[in-house]
């Protein structure tokens, strides 16, 4: 039984990887806690994603930014995705 009450943020997450990838399998284990939807990207099918990401896979982008490469600090995900998401709420107005 999942007992976990973390809050998913509806935030555009890529995860680019390539297959057989151990590295990127954590790192999508690790968001997927936060976020509601992940799109996964394979690297080898792209010959210019290959060359600007090869050894760097997983690389994770947020919102349109490139957030993590190699590995994802859980604490460091909650808290980027929670600005990105205080960034996009407009302020009120009085």
């Amino acid at each position: 039984m999942n007992t976990n009450t973390t809050t998913k943020y509806g935030l555009p997450v890529v995860i680019y990887t390539r297959q057989g990838c151990s590295c990127c399998d954590k790192a999508a284990q690790v968001i997927q806690d936060f976020v509601s939807e992940i799109t996964f990207v394979d690297i080898d099918h792209d010959p210019e994603l290959r060359q600007k990401f090869d050894t760097m896979v997983p690389v994770v982008e947020i919102n349109g930014k490139i957030r993590f490469r190699g590995k994802v600090e859980p604490l460091l995900l909650k808290r980027i995705l929670a600005a990105e998401v205080e960034r996009q709420t407009p302020a009120p107005t009085t």
